[in-house]
């Protein structure tokens, strides 16, 4: 992409994805501190790292609608790359949820307008999807992220914030938006000509809804795992085994920043485990959630350095998907 006017980058939605990557690794180390007494130090400066990140991207993002609102009008009707603003929203619920054990007030004032803003987005592109006369080759995981990851975080910050009641609504709207829309998703990659290789990474996001659903289930609820919840995780893993057996042909145009597409859904797969061994489960999931954990920190790693080397050699932008 150009250069605004005003010389700052005109950073793609996309990138709050690196957000909900950092803050979920954070809460990944805050329940391993909980759970297995690792260090609070790394989960607490990750939870800084990923509050500094939405930042930044909070200040670019604006300056985009402002100085380069060509760009940003682009974006909003493109029928893939729109789906991603919905991130702005719930990257700034999870910093709120990471910010509420240090302010209660700060993560209020930022999880309403984080709340509103998901909804409002969500009500918007829901309703231009419904008015029909989309290319199904446009169908892509991107599409969980207005409704069903906006349900999601607003059910666990709703919980944080001690209204679990309305988080369980939040959770239901989540749930049977993804069946809905999973539906119609693997009708599209069982039939439609294969993705192209510098869109393929958003397959990541399929990893998302079943483990960011255990994640809020997880915090809704209480009392010992039930079958639900080991339904979801389970599920996850199969997502996650069958996005390994297509690592080669997902990066086929190699490792980009596309990349976090994988982590919120990653992260969220580890802290679900975690928290379930935290309520007493001692079947597979005690056994596995170790793993997943070490997994889940090595993927990361690897995906924040290659960000990094992307960033300093000037090859981070242009990071958005394209048709």
């Amino acid at each position: 992409m150009d250069n605004s006017p005003r010389g700052l980058p005109v950073i793609p939605a996309s990138f709050f994805g690196m957000v909900l990557g950092l803050v979920g690794w954070s809460n990944s180390w805050r329940a391993a501190h909980e759970i297995w007494g690792l260090p609070a130090a790394i989960g607490e400066a990750l939870m800084i790292a990923g509050s500094l990140v939405w930042a930044v991207l909070v200040v670019l993002f604006a300056a985009k609608w402002l100085a380069a609102r060509r760009d940003a009008l682009s974006e909003a009707f493109h029928p893939v790359q729109c789906c991603f603003i919905g991130l702005a929203g719930v990257a700034t619920m999870l910093v709120a949820i990471a910010a509420h054990p240090y302010s209660s007030p700060i993560a209020v004032a930022l999880f309403v307008p984080g709340v509103v803003f998901t909804l409002a987005f969500a009500l918007w592109r829901t309703g231009v999807l419904w008015q029909g006369a989309r290319d199904p080759a446009a169908t892509t995981p991107v599409l969980y992220l207005p409704t069903v990851a906006g349900s999601y975080v607003t059910a666990i910050g709703c919980s944080a914030f001690g209204y679990p009641e309305w988080g369980r609504l939040a959770f239901g709207a989540g749930t049977l938006s993804w069946f809905a829309i999973e539906s119609v998703l693997l009708h599209r990659l069982y039939t439609a000509p294969e993705m192209p290789p510098p869109l393929r990474p958003v397959l990541g996001i399929q990893l998302a809804p079943p483990t960011v659903g255990a994640a809020a289930y997880i915090s809704v609820t209480s009392g010992p795992p039930d079958l639900v919840v080991y339904g979801l995780i389970g599920y996850g893993l199969l997502q996650l085994l069958v996005l390994a057996r297509l690592a080669p042909w997902i990066f086929a145009a190699g490792l980009t920043a596309s990349a976090w597409a994988f982590t919120f859904g990653l992260t969220a797969l580890a802290t679900a485990m975690i928290r379930l061994v935290g309520r007493g489960d001692a079947g597979p999931v005690a056994v596995l959630a170790p793993a997943a954990f070490v997994l889940v920190s090595v993927a990361m790693s690897v995906i924040i350095v290659r960000t990094i080397w992307l960033l300093v050699a000037g090859r981070l932008l242009p990071a958005a998907p394209t048709r």
